[in-house]
């Protein structure tokens, strides 16, 4: 099973979208027929990459619960992250088990939840609590990401901890239900491909 991979290029958006649907439909497929129930995505990526953006417009636009994983978080991690303090496999495990969690709970119709999931053991966790997750993951450069943290004052996740988030992500793997988008598109754009991959017939 591949991870469909949008790369950039001098084509327009609407063609790498269509190129992105039509590699992600299989694989998104799978993964929701997995799940028995609707639609239940992750939005994973780096800190900056767009995900509650991206998220909420994909929840409005398949009618479904959006959940902030961030809200999930434990007290004790947001002052660690605050004070600019990467977490530790275990600070995220009770974390990653409560996305899990909210993906496979959340409602009959589906849900979608913005989740960093870095690594391919942080998704395996989630995955372990709801079997049928399909993850779209926001793909973008340092100086994209950078900037759109600095451009977010109030939130407790410094620019400081990009290069440490960087450093621990592990891009999907070809046997992971989802596909790969580049952030440097409209949030609206990278909704609508989602969309249409997880409503692509499965194989």
């Amino acid at each position: 099973m591949d991870v469909a991979v949008e790369q950039p290029a001098e084509s327009t958006g609407g063609q790498r979208g269509a190129q992105a649907r039509e590699r992600a439909g299989q694989r998104a497929g799978a993964g929701r027929a997995a799940s028995g129930a609707g639609p239940r995505i992750v939005v994973m990526g780096v800190s900056g990459s767009g995900k509650s953006t991206v998220g909420q417009a994909l929840a409005k636009r398949l009618g479904v619960p959006f959940v902030d994983g961030d809200g999930l978080h434990p007290a004790s991690n947001v002052a660690k992250m605050a004070s600019g303090i990467p977490l530790t496999d275990e600070d995220r495990t009770p974390w990653l088990r409560a996305v899990g969690e909210a993906v496979a709970g959340t409602g009959p119709d589906g849900v979608v939840v913005a989740c960093s999931a870095l690594k391919r053991a942080y998704r395996d966790l989630i995955r372990s609590e709801a079997p049928g997750a399909v993850f779209a993951e926001l793909d973008g450069t340092r100086d994209v990401l950078s900037a759109r943290m600095a451009a977010r004052p109030g939130h407790f996740m410094p620019v400081s901890l990009l290069d440490s988030q960087l450093a621990t992500l592990e891009p999907l793997q070809d046997d992971e239900a989802g596909l790969r988008l580049d952030v440097s598109r409209p949030p609206e754009e990278l909704a609508a491909d989602i969309a249409a991959a997880v409503h692509a017939p499965s194989a």
